[in-house]
């Protein structure tokens, strides 16, 4: 009797798993790049509320300076859109910059955290950030 509610419960628990490990469906790229936010090309990111493009990931890479020494980057390869059909990448809207749009199918996802805002059930690919404080910002998976 014991055997067989061991079973179960690690049957339940199991099933839970699967069901908590819903895959990204943008393709994982080695991603590790370090950028000088003090050059010309990004400095945009020298003030909060920044954000700027880099190449790398999928379909490039948006970084966003959300505080003094917090930085966020994710893919530009829409969850939305998982075989990379569309060939325009994510980009924020000119309406409100925080919210970036994919056109091929009018998904939505926050640029503050990557979630997402509409129609797409996958938040953003988000990459590890490490700022040193001073000029150069990693990112890396």
């Amino acid at each position: 009797m014991k055997t067989l509610v061991f079973l179960l419960l690690g049957l339940l628990l199991l099933s839970a798993k699967c069901k908590q490990q819903n895959q990204n469906p943008v393709p994982f790229v080695p991603v590790d790049v370090t950028i000088d936010i003090q050059l010309p090309s990004y400095s945009d990111l020298q003030g909060v509320g920044g954000w700027t493009y880099i190449n790398g990931g999928s379909r490039g890479i948006i970084v966003y300076r959300r505080g003094i020494d917090d930085f966020v980057a994710f893919d530009r390869h829409s969850p939305a859109d998982p075989d990379g059909t569309c060939t325009t990448p994510l980009f924020p809207e000119a309406q409100n910059f925080l919210q970036l749009k994919d056109t091929c199918n009018n998904a939505v996802f926050s640029l503050y955290d990557g979630s997402p805002v509409s129609n797409c059930i996958y938040g953003l690919r988000q990459y590890a950030t490490q700022f040193n404080g001073n000029n150069l910002l990693r990112i890396y998976n």
